[in-house]
């Protein structure tokens, strides 16, 4: 509390100082520049374009599959870090532990599943939630579509991310 006084007393002085300095080195009726530009992050990362060549980039989600790597998949995927598999549910009520058994075993352990429900987000059956905590990882249910891209950029992070992804075309 005493620290805070401190800083609070000497805050007028210190602005003060501040607007003393600045009146000698810029006339006040021109504008500060923008920090806008300065700071932004955007210009240094490209998402689309530096690619490895070794990891999974979704170009594509349609109704009956994915585009990767300009090769198109039809039905759900299994990504896990960079690996593709053909998936077997074809709807989000065929989603079960034992579809996702595979992450029983997997290691290193993502720390997100992002589970693509199709055209819409559903609600997860609490069982299904359950068995994905019990493993370690955190549960993301959206529309396939959302979960493709964010796959791509938490892969592209470097994070070691898991994706299960029913076509967009599914509606329950």
């Amino acid at each position: 509390m005493a620290v805070r006084g401190k800083a609070m007393a000497t805050l007028p002085t210190l602005v003060r100082a501040m607007r003393r300095r600045t009146s000698n080195h810029m006339p006040s009726n021109q504008p500060l520049p923008s920090l806008r530009r300065a700071f932004s992050l955007y210009d240094q990362i490209n998402l689309i374009d530096n690619v490895p060549e070794d990891q999974i980039r979704f170009k594509q989600v349609t109704d009956t599959g994915f585009g990767v790597k300009g090769v198109h998949y039809e039905g759900s995927l299994l990504c896990v870090g960079n690996l593709l598999m053909s998936w077997h549910p074809k709807k989000l009520s065929e989603v079960t532990s034992e579809s996702l058994s595979i992450f029983q075993t997997v290691r290193p352990v993502p720390e997100i599943l992002l589970l693509g429900c199709g055209k819409y987000i559903q609600p997860v059956n609490p069982e299904l939630r359950a068995f994905i905590r019990s493993t370690g990882m955190k549960l993301e249910a959206v529309d396939s579509r959302n979960a493709a891209s964010t796959y791509n950029i938490l892969n592209e992070e470097g994070r070691i991310v898991a994706a299960a992804l029913l076509p967009y075309g599914v509606e329950s």
